[in-house]
């Protein structure tokens, strides 16, 4: 079995897809390794991009937001992308591209071990949870697969767009702080 070191090495030097060719930096994850508690987005944006740390740009400062609101804090929980490159133009990361990163990231989650598992939009609910989750009917529903906690909520990027969705993502994090509480 691989370990952190080995799987980055692996990740950085990665040509399954055409996202290599355009990126600054490949976003690993960040965080806790240790933790119960992990959260998944789609993919890099611009700012992350150029550091090589997920959630750093305007939507990661709101989810610093969110989670200081919850009293979490970032350095308890690891946060990862589906892709770990970014699509030009932060569009949707195409299918070949999600299925080319997704062992990466199964081997992440092997490796912490999390019992809970937020996914922050459709893009990642649909790879984690189900090819066909609904974000704005089920967000907030917890399912359980494999021993996993799962949840998904709102994008950051999407309470940016559309502050009115901010009220049920808020109710949805204080699921999540619950439930944290309960397993930790």
């Amino acid at each position: 079995m691989l370990d952190w070191n080995e799987l980055e090495k692996i990740c950085n030097n990665c040509t399954r897809c055409d996202l290599y060719k355009t990126r600054h930096h490949m976003v690993f994850g960040k965080g806790d390794i240790n933790t119960n508690l992990m959260f998944i987005g789609e993919g890099p944006g611009e700012q992350e991009d150029l550091t090589g740390t997920p959630f750093v740009g305007k939507s990661g400062q709101l989810f610093d937001k969110i989670l200081k609101a919850v009293d979490i804090t970032r350095e308890e929980i690891y946060i990862a992308n589906i892709v770990k490159c970014r699509p030009p133009r932060n569009r949707n990361p195409l299918e070949n591209e999600k299925n080319a990163c997704l062992p990466y990231l199964r081997y992440q989650v092997k490796l912490i071990q999390p019992k809970i598992i937020v996914c922050l939009g459709r893009v990642s609910a649909q790879c984690i949870i189900d090819k066909n989750f609904r974000i704005t009917r089920e967000h907030g529903n917890w399912v359980e697969q494999k021993g996993y906690n799962l949840i998904a909520t709102y994008h950051p990027s999407a309470l940016l767009r559309d502050p009115s969705k901010k009220k049920d993502a808020w109710e949805d994090f204080k699921k999540i702080k619950e439930k944290y509480v309960e397993i930790s």
